[in-house]
């Protein structure tokens, strides 16, 4: 059934669906987002933010975004339950670095440095308050100097040049190039296997010189990681995964 479409929603009436929407009980907060170019209701759950979204096209009334919701509760509760556990930077946790497991282990030495990598643990000095922070700040740097480090190499091999390179906490793409020759890509890249985090950087440099997805840009991406297949199918694989980690809870 097509339906009934009614005049553009207000940001005030978003957030009426939101609010409306969070008394469902559905398990996890809900976000409503109006997608003029949507044709029909989409619902998705999120691993990165661990919520639940609803896309509703232009014009479509408020109440099927809402029945649509309730009708689709058991899906959600299963999409919900397969997301992987929460993985906060706490003592004890197991975090990978470069696709090794390593434990985080706090540790007195006053002679240690605020955080090291070492022997398959994040060793971490101070306060157990700040841990979770500085094993973040620890990793977000790391993740800069390598992509940088790596980016501008796998550039020069193609002759292109790199206007700068910086690290976010992106959530919908693990990296992005503009057109002025920046580049950015997400810091849990250091989370993953050298040969994906290789094969993100090699996606973002080889549009420095092709700005699409045509033959031509992939004709380079094989180029410079020639089996690019296998950590593409990675990452589609361990994207949930990867949003784990750092997490302090679930949502409740």
């Amino acid at each position: 059934m097509t339906p009934r479409r009614t005049g553009t929603l207000s940001a005030a009436s978003v957030a009426e669906i939101e609010r409306q929407a969070t008394a469902l009980d559905l398990g996890a907060p809900v976000s409503i987002r109006v997608n003029p170019r949507a044709r029909r209701l989409l619902l998705r759950v999120d691993a990165a933010s661990r919520q639940v979204e609803l896309v509703l096209p232009k014009g479509v009334a408020a109440e099927h975004g809402l029945k649509f919701l309730a009708a689709q509760r058991g899906w959600i509760a299963a999409r919900l339950e397969a997301l992987p556990a929460p993985v906060p930077f706490a003592e004890g946790a197991v975090v990978p670095v470069f696709g090794v497991p390593h434990r985080i282990r706090r540790t007195s030495d006053p002679a240690a440095p605020p955080v090291a990598i070492v022997g398959g643990e994040i060793r971490v000095r101070g306060d157990m308050a700040h841990l979770a922070r500085r094993v973040k700040d620890h990793l977000v740097r790391l993740a800069r100097e390598e992509l940088s480090r790596r980016a501008r190499h796998c550039a020069a091999r193609i002759g292109q040049p790199v206007a700068r390179v910086g690290v976010r906490d992106t959530r919908s793409r693990w990296g992005s190039c503009s057109a002025k020759g920046a580049i950015s890509f997400s810091w849990r890249l250091v989370l993953m296997p050298e040969a994906v985090m290789d094969y993100v950087v090699a996606h973002e440099v080889a549009h420095l010189a092709e700005m699409n997805h045509g033959p031509r840009f992939w004709r380079l991406v094989r180029t410079l990681t020639p089996d690019y297949a296998t950590p593409r199918a990675w990452l589609k694989r361990h994207r949930g995964q990867m949003f784990s980690y750092g997490c302090a809870t679930a949502p409740g």
